[in-house]
């Protein structure tokens, strides 16, 4: 007989059966002042659950049941169980407001109380102490504690009536307040708030880079606009401009070139960077080899894209490139070319581990395998996913898989780590299948393929009116990898090409199809 269900559980499905009750209310009959009212309400309760969630979420690290499921760390749980986006902002936002035992047993106060309150009535949300936090963690370390709890008492109650913008605002008020002429900032600040990030890429394939400098780093920088990004220097609409830096070109060269420069110093900054990167890729600072593969630009491409020359690559690094860049670089590069035939991936056989079997888990999986892992291609190792090498696995590129350094070195029997194999057969013929190993008290957690880097199969898949198959939820014998025989070996030809171009044959006639 299952045991009785817990109060807390049941309150939750009440609320779900609350929720489903509510999305199905028709709103028709009410009046103009109760639809407002009735949005008001939800946003207010949306807000007060969230402190809730945070600490259903301590509830979870304090009993260390996402370690008896498997998972090593919270944020792992995080992300794969409660499928939450963002982690690291949850996690900060739970010890700023949750309480935690002391050693002796004592239950403490939050780090931000009045944020804490604010949150739990539900008057300001995760935006709001998102921006309130981000202020809090620039104060300078020397700035004393009675300043920093005033700071935010006044942020919490200025976020009860503004925005996430007014915050911020708010902040650069107090952080000029606290150190006026930047003397309290030290070395350990800015070491702390030194960053550098580069977002995704939009729908245009452009990415926004922002960045917090330390002094000598800016101070670098200024050297290389000042060299790099002069008028009429680095200017890609116009073969003929000078490259490099302008140390290096006659003077009357460099104002010819400026006079017909037309760019914002945005753009010139921008070009500049990009001529700098393109030096060190061309020039050799990077070394022979990075996982593999020559530390070059590296990019693969469908062959319905380069027939119809519309589309895009894919880098190892996971950037997006035009296929208009790509047909440009090609023109200039000695090209690796790996075909595959309609939407299977048959890739090449090789003995050993080396760099063509390096290519050919890129053109064939574009990333870690590894479930709810989004590292690219450009950082994973080759993992023997099929049977590990040291117990006599191949080393065959059928039984290969990538994977990135942490979930390579988290395949193996204990509770925490991964069981692995390669998919014999179906839509996912060849792709590595990971299960995360619990303990055997807790349900199994289920079996799952990842799907991350596919975006070009799922549009295309789209296009054609498909759907991806799913990998099977159910549970899966838990060990190292798979116990089943080998499939049969197939040597397929490898395929070296270099300067080539792609036609397409009648295989009746051998002839070039029309």
């Amino acid at each position: 007989m299952p045991p009785p269900e817990a109060e807390v559980t049941a309150a939750y499905a009440a609320l779900h059966a609350a929720i489903d009750r509510i999305a199905a209310l028709d709103t028709t009959p009410a009046s103009d002042a109760d639809v407002v009212r009735a949005a008001e309400m939800h946003e207010h309760a949306t807000r007060r659950l969230y402190p809730i969630g945070l600490r259903r979420v301590g509830d979870v690290s304090d009993r260390d049941a996402h370690r008896r499921l498997g998972h090593r760390t919270l944020s792992n749980f995080m992300t794969a169980r409660l499928r939450i986006t963002d982690p690291k902002r949850r996690q900060d936002h739970m010890k700023a407001l949750l309480q935690f035992h002391a050693l002796s047993g004592d239950l403490l106060d939050p780090q931000c109380p009045t944020l804490a309150q604010a949150a739990a009535e539900g008057a300001i949300g995760p935006d709001h102490i998102h921006a309130a936090l981000d202020t809090l963690d620039r104060i300078p370390a020397k700035v004393s504690a009675d300043e920093k709890t005033r700071a935010e008492a006044m942020m919490a109650d200025f976020a009860r009536d503004h925005g996430p913008a007014g915050i911020e605002k708010l902040g650069a008020r107090i952080l000029a307040h606290l150190d006026p002429d930047g003397t309290v900032t030290d070395d350990a600040d800015r070491a702390r708030q030194r960053g550098l990030n580069l977002r995704g890429q939009d729908a245009q394939l452009m990415s926004k880079l922002s960045a917090t400098l330390d002094p000598l780093t800016r101070a670098m920088l200024d050297v290389v606009i000042a060299a790099w990004a002069a008028p009429g220097m680095n200017d890609p609409d116009h073969p003929d401009s000078p490259r490099g830096s302008a140390d290096d070109v006659d003077d009357e060269v460099l104002r010819e070139a400026a006079r017909r420069d037309l760019r914002s110093q945005s753009q010139r900054n921008h070009d500049a960077l990009k001529a700098l990167l393109q030096a060190v890729l061309d020039g050799g600072l990077l070394g022979t080899s990075h996982r593999g593969l020559p530390p070059h630009l590296i990019i693969k491409v469908t062959e319905e894209a380069l027939r119809e020359q519309a589309g895009v690559g894919e880098t190892t690094s996971g950037a997006v490139v035009p296929i208009s860049d790509v047909i440009d670089l090609a023109a200039k590069a000695q090209q690796h070319l790996a075909v595959f035939e309609g939407h299977r991936t048959e890739v090449l056989y090789l003995g050993q581990a080396n760099r063509s079997q390096r290519f050919a888990l890129f053109a064939a999986d574009g990333g870690c395998s590894a479930p709810d892992c989004d590292q690219p291609f450009a950082t994973t190792e080759a993992h023997h996913a099929q049977k590990d090498w040291a117990q006599g696995g191949w080393t065959d590129i059928i039984d290969l898989a990538p994977a990135c350094p942490k979930h390579n070195r988290m395949v193996g029997h204990k509770r925490g780590q991964f069981t692995t194999h390669m998919v014999s057969d179906g839509p996912d013929a060849g792709r590595a299948a990971w299960v995360l190993n619990g303990e055997d008290t807790i349900a199994p957690n289920p079996l799952r393929i990842n799907r991350s880097h596919d975006l070009a199969e799922a549009l295309a898949a789209y296009r054609r009116g498909e759907r991806l198959t799913q990998a099977p939820r159910g549970p899966t014998p838990r060990g190292t990898h798979d116990t089943r025989p080998p499939p049969e070996r197939r040597r397929v030809p490898k395929l070296i090409a270099c300067r080539w171009s792609v036609t397409r044959y009648d295989p009746a006639t051998m002839r070039p199809a029309t």
